[in-house]
């Protein structure tokens, strides 16, 4: 691990914004037996939001720190993939998701790629998993089949993130129905604070009739502008409403995760000792204090 990345110089913090001293969160104990996985969604029903961007570089922070994590790419549109460097759209459909999804006997084993980064796995997907949604909806049960598909692997991750598509569709229903927590990056605009409120409204029905162990892990604030009042106005509207849901830690705005995406590579590797690197580090580290990871 870079040395840089236990220093937390050039993250953002709500306790900064606040003026009160940013919490320590120090490098976990490493992991001497894996497995047991911990599923998390990211969601949020607003794109461009940083879903994919947060999904990627937090499951890299967490390999860093020894963790075994997979990714699942849960959106047609094939973003996660794309980032990690595959074009998932030019795969056969047995080696996607969909396929996992859809077929009970599917060997999952086999549909899993490595990533450039040790400890860091994912499932690829592309747009032939957007016409699961109607046949999700029709099925007798179609609302666990991720959750079935994910068994097979959680005996060998120790996370397990799963980056869902903007839309509270069946695709949605099924990671929130596979998942223990949920984490839910929003942005630092007037509108994403009442769009939260009807997102929570549908966490909680997930958690109601389909998921009663659900929770919700954190608020992330992503593409923070440090410089811009009406980000902060926001932030501390957003902290104001839900004061313990929010993670300490800020995704600040920076064009280095546009240019990770062109390279195919996690912000921990492609610059490592950016401030972006450093906030997912600092993210992880604050995710696993709060127990939302081993």
């Amino acid at each position: 691990m870079n040395a840089k990345s236990t220093f937390d110089d050039d993250v953002a913090t709500t306790a900064n914004l606040l003026g009160k001293t940013p919490k320590n969160f120090p490098i976990p104990a490493p992991i001497t037996e894996h497995g047991d996985a911990k599923v998390i969604s990211i969601f949020n029903q607003k794109g461009g939001v940083g879903k994919t961007t947060s999904t990627i570089n937090l499951g890299a922070a967490l390999a860093e720190l020894g963790r075994r994590v997979l990714l699942v790419d849960f959106d047609p549109q094939g973003g996660l993939s794309l980032g990690l460097g595959v074009n998932a759209h030019a795969l056969p459909l047995e080696n996607t998701v969909y396929y996992a999804l859809m077929t009970p006997n599917a060997n999952i084993d086999e549909i899993v790629l490595k990533s450039s980064v040790a400890n860091l796995d994912f499932l690829p997907a592309n747009r032939d998993l957007g016409t699961a949604e109607t046949t999700l909806g029709s099925e007798i049960g179609g609302q666990q089949y991720l959750k079935r598909a994910l068994a097979r692997l959680r005996s060998e991750y120790d996370v397990i993130l799963i980056d869902c598509q903007p839309t509270m569709g069946q695709l949605t229903i099924n990671a929130l129905v596979a998942s223990d927590e949920v984490i839910v990056p929003l942005q630092c605009e007037y509108f994403a604070l009442h769009g939260f409120i009807e997102l929570k409204g549908n966490i909680d029905k997930v958690r109601s009739f389909l998921n009663p162990e659900l929770k919700l892990v954190g608020i992330l604030a992503t593409m923070y502008e440090r410089k811009t009042l009406h980000n902060r106005e926001v932030l501390t509207a957003i902290l104001d409403k839900y004061p313990e849901d929010v993670f300490e830690t800020i995704i600040a705005k920076t064009i280095r995760f546009a240019e990770t995406t062109v390279a195919g590579e996690p912000i921990t590797a492609y610059a490592s000792s950016s401030g972006g690197a450093q906030s997912y580090r600092r993210l992880a580290r604050e995710l696993i204090a709060r127990g939302g990871a081993r």
